[in-house]
């Protein structure tokens, strides 16, 4: 029942794109979050956007692996591992409208459209064509973007402030909807990083018992995000056992809701300004050409002499060039006072002489040849 609750029937899909370091468990929470899906009869719309993956644990709709070849793109460029994802990303980002109109075709039939993206996350959060990707979906669906946190690799309050300022960083990229889950909770319970980010002091005692000078830097970091996560949303899910993710749901429909609330509106203002700011440079062009042309057709008008042309504007003088009558095209275009009439009659009457005694030349030839 949680399943359905973030995406109402007959709404829109709700893109999930799942970002994580690697080795956080992206692809496996991707599969635990495709086969719970599947369990509650509402199968999602699996992308996958990792070139550079061997096999995949989930059947996936889309896979770019499909469209473009990862090795193929290092040897052709000449590329390392990571050169070659970005540029396989970046290349799939060209036919990303394709990708969009099959979301559209498929919204009824899934209320969930789950993108896992690459190991590398630098390679999809910095590079332009994750921007891309991203915008393209949060313009026309709602989207949240889901933070996989490996949790037992955060149980040193360095590391942890270290993951918390990349997803600090990634929230205000992505201007969407932002949900931690720290994963493998089977491993070791998240509680202790709830209580780093709810009670200072209880950080801060973790952090009097490291002794570097990195310390120091991520004890004013602390200060800093106190108010990042008091609007957080943190969810401990183990993606081997399945568990957690009836909470996970219940924050991504919350999460949903902001979006609705909050995101949307903004992307509309923001379509809306550039919408105008794009009208209003074609009417300046516009402007200009009408301009422009006015200048032509008073210059030219005034070397011709012609008082009926300088009474028509741009657009007439271009829909009637080539067009005007006979006898004033060939007033107009006479700069050299020649009779073209009298010239091209003088030329025409000796041709047609000339060929009349060819031909009775060879008439005459004819006859006596048969004489």
């Amino acid at each position: 029942m949680a399943a359905a609750a973030g995406a109402p029937a007959g709404a829109a899909p709700v893109c999930v794109l799942v970002l994580g370091m690697a080795g956080s468990g992206k692809t496996t929470f991707v599969q635990r979050l495709a086969a719970h899906l599947h369990g509650q009869r509402c199968p999602p719309y699996v992308i996958n956007l990792d070139p550079a993956v061997h096999s995949l644990p989930f059947p996936a709709n889309i896979d770019i692996r499909d469209t473009v070849k990862y090795k193929e793109v290092m040897k052709q460029y000449g590329l390392g591992p990571n050169g070659g994802i970005v540029t396989s990303l970046n290349l799939f980002a060209t036919r990303f409208d394709q990708v969009m109109k099959f979301i559209e075709k498929r919204q009824n039939a899934s209320k969930y459209v789950i993108i896992d993206t690459p190991g590398q996350i630098e390679v999809f959060t910095w590079s332009a064509s994750g921007t891309i990707i991203t915008e393209a979906l949060a313009s026309s669906f709602p989207s949240v973007v889901v933070y996989v946190m490996d949790t037992s690799r955060s149980t040193n309050p360095i590391t942890f402030m270290s993951n918390m300022l990349y997803a600090c960083s990634i929230l205000y990229k992505t201007k969407l909807p932002f949900i931690v889950v720290m994963n493998k909770t089977d491993i070791i319970d998240h509680s202790f990083a709830v209580e780093w980010m709810q009670d200072f002091e209880t950080f801060q005692d973790a952090l009097n018992q490291e002794t570097s000078y990195v310390s120091n830097l991520t004890r004013s970091m602390s200060l800093v995000l106190d108010e990042f996560y008091s609007s957080l949303k943190v969810v401990g899910v183990s993606a081997v056992l399945g568990t957690g993710l009836e909470e996970f749901f219940t924050q991504l429909s919350k999460a949903v809701d902001e979006y609705e609330r909050e995101y949307r509106p903004e992307y509309e203002r923001l379509r809306k300004t550039l919408e105008e700011a794009q009208e209003k440079q074609k009417k300046e062009q516009l402007e200009h050409l009408w301009k422009d042309m006015g200048s032509v057709c008073m210059q030219s008008s005034t070397l011709a002499g012609s008082g009926d042309a300088s009474a028509m504007g741009p657009s007439e003088l271009i829909l009637t060039r080539g067009t005007l009558d006979e006898e004033e095209e060939e007033r107009d275009s006479d700069t050299d006072d020649i009779d073209h009439e009298v010239t091209e009659e003088s030329h025409e009457e000796p041709a047609f002489r000339n060929f009349m005694q060819d031909m009775q030349m060879k008439c005459q030839r004819k006859s006596n040849l048969n004489e």
